[in-house]
């Protein structure tokens, strides 16, 4: 799996022209998944993005976690992350994971993320055409993937 997080002030989805979900400050999380990822993964991945330690303490130290700060988070599936450009100029994404196979972990992982944060994570609609608007804070942008770990 791999993911961009970014710290935001607000972010929202919207398909269709309506806004399908929105959150406050917290995560705006991209979301990619290929065919060899497993609930494993979900679940390091899960861990690893609820303890970051990437908002502000008191002094301006970036020392606190999501759920220290009670922050939001909104997943979008992102299937992009897994662009092949080596060849040409037209990526292709035959590296990114099956409907059939990436849907479930996607749930399974913004349950688990709601779970380790203690609230419903916002969602966007998996392969739909959706328009992203965020106010990345900071800016705080960091990619993870679980091919990666150490």
């Amino acid at each position: 799996m791999r993911a961009v997080i970014q710290r935001v002030s607000h972010a929202s989805v919207s398909i269709g022209g309506a806004v399908h979900s929105a959150i406050g400050e917290g995560y705006l999380i991209l979301l990619g998944v290929c065919d060899e990822d497993t609930a494993e993964d979900v679940e390091w991945l899960v861990k690893k993005i609820a303890n970051l330690r990437v908002f502000n303490d008191e002094n301006g130290v970036m020392n606190r976690s999501i759920i220290e700060v009670g922050g939001e988070a909104l997943v979008v599936s992102q299937f992009t992350l897994y662009a092949s450009y080596k060849k040409g100029n037209r990526p292709s994404w035959f590296r990114a994971g099956s409907h059939e196979h990436s849907i479930p972990l996607y749930e399974s992982f913004c349950a688990q993320l709601g779970e380790a944060i203690g609230k419903p994570v916002g969602t966007g609609e998996f392969g739909a055409d959706m328009q992203v608007s965020l106010l990345n804070d900071g800016p705080v942008t960091i990619c993870m993937d679980t091919k990666n770990k150490e």
